[in-house]
C-alpha cells in the first residue's frame, strides 16, 4: 500500500512576514517578491507563496518536541533600528526560515505565546529593543535581556477594565491574527469559534493603538514619556502625516492611554473606541457545504 505523501509547510523569509501579518509578501513565478495587497488579505483562504515549501517533519525537528501547536509564534531575527519597526512578530502556520526568524514558545503554553505577539509587536517593546540592539539581527541572546511583561500581569486582572487580561487581549489578538483559515486553531484557543475576520485596516489600526495604550500602562510609562518614545518613531510619524495630515497613531494612543488613567483612577472599566467592540468585527461568511 502506498503510503500519503507527507504534508509539506511554506518555509517563511523575514520577507514575507510582518506585524501580526503572516501574508505580509509573497513570491511570484519568476522569483522576484512583492507586497500582498489588502484585497488579497482579505481573502481568508489567500496564502503567500513561498520560494521553498519543506516537510512537516521538519517544523517537528527544528522544535525537537517542544510545541505541538499547528502554528507558531515566531519573531523576525533580521532587525535594524533605522526600519520603521524593529521588533516584528506575529503567529504562522509554517516553518521560520533558518535565521531569519527565531521561535517564540513561552514556556511550551500556546495562549502565552500568542498574547506575547501584543507587547513583541508593541511601541513599548520596540523602544526598549532598540535600546539594546547594536547590530542588525535581534537574536535570542538579546531577547533573553530585554523587560517584559509577566504572563499573570497580562492574563490576570487588569487595572482598566472589569475583563481578564486573557479576555481583554485576547479578543483584540484574534482579530489582528486570525485574517486567515490557516490560523483558525491558534483562534480557538483564545477562545474563538467564528469564521476569520476581513482585513479592516481602519480596525487594525484602533485596535493596535489600544494594545499599544495598554502595553504602556504593564511598563509603567506616564503620559509624557509615551509621547516621547513615539516620537523616537520618524517613519511612522512621516507616513501618518502624508497619510492623514498629523501623527496620527500617536494621538489615539495617548487618547486611549488617557482614558484607561481615568478608567483606573476612578475603579471604572475603560470602554473601547471600537464598534463593535474587539473580536466582535466584521468576519468572512462561513463557507458552503458542498
Amino acid at each position: 500500500m502506498t503510503e500519503a505523501p507527507e504534508r509539506m509547510l511554506p518555509l517563511y523569509e523575514s520577507k514575507l512576514l510582518h506585524q501580526f501579518d503572516h501574508r505580509w509578501a509573497t513570491y511570484e513565478s519568476d522569483g522576484s517578491t512583492r507586497d500582498a495587497t489588502d484585497e488579497e488579505k482579505d481573502d481568508p483562504r489567500f496564502e503567500v507563496e513561498p520560494r521553498y515549501w519543506v516537510p512537516e517533519s521538519s517544523a517537528a525537528d527544528t522544535l525537537n518536541g517542544r510545541w505541538n501547536e499547528a502554528w507558531a509564534t515566531v519573531w523576525r531575527g533580521i532587525a535594524r533600528s533605522t526600519d520603521i519597526r524593529t521588533a516584528i512578530a506575529t503567529a504562522t502556520d509554517g516553518i521560520a526560515g533558518g535565521g531569519n526568524y527565531d521561535y517564540f514558545l513561552a514556556g511550551n503554553s500556546g495562549l502565552n505565546s500568542l498574547i506575547a505577539t501584543g507587547f513583541l509587536n508593541s511601541f513599548v517593546f520596540d523602544y526598549v529593543v532598540r535600546q539594546k540592539l547594536t547590530g542588525m539581527h535581534l537574536q535570542f541572546s538579546v531577547m533573553a535581556q530585554l523587560v517584559a511583561p509577566e504572563p499573570r500581569e497580562i492574563t490576570g486582572l487588569i487595572s482598566w477594565t472589569r475583563e481578564s487580561g486573557t479576555a481583554w487581549f485576547g479578543s483584540r489578538l484574534c482579530e489582528l491574527l486570525y485574517t486567515s483559515e490557516r490560523l483558525a486553531p491558534a483562534a480557538r484557543l483564545l477562545g474563538d469559534q467564528g469564521e476569520p475576520f476581513r482585513w479592516d485596516i481602519e480596525r487594525r489600526g484602533l485596535i493596535r493603538a489600544e494594545l499599544d495604550a495598554a502595553f504602556f500602562h504593564l511598563y509603567g510609562v506616564a503620559r509624557d514619556d509615551v509621547d516621547y518614545i513615539m516620537e523616537t518613531f520618524p517613519i511612522v510619524r512621516r507616513k501618518d502625516e502624508v497619510a492623514h495630515g498629523e501623527y496620527r497613531t500617536k494621538r489615539v494612543i495617548l487618547e486611549v492611554h488617557d482614558a484607561m488613567q481615568r478608567a483606573i483612577d476612578t475603579g471604572t472599566a475603560y470602554q473601547t473606541i471600537l464598534n463593535p467592540p474587539p473580536g466582535l468585527g466584521p468576519r468572512h461568511p462561513a463557507r458552503e457545504s458542498s
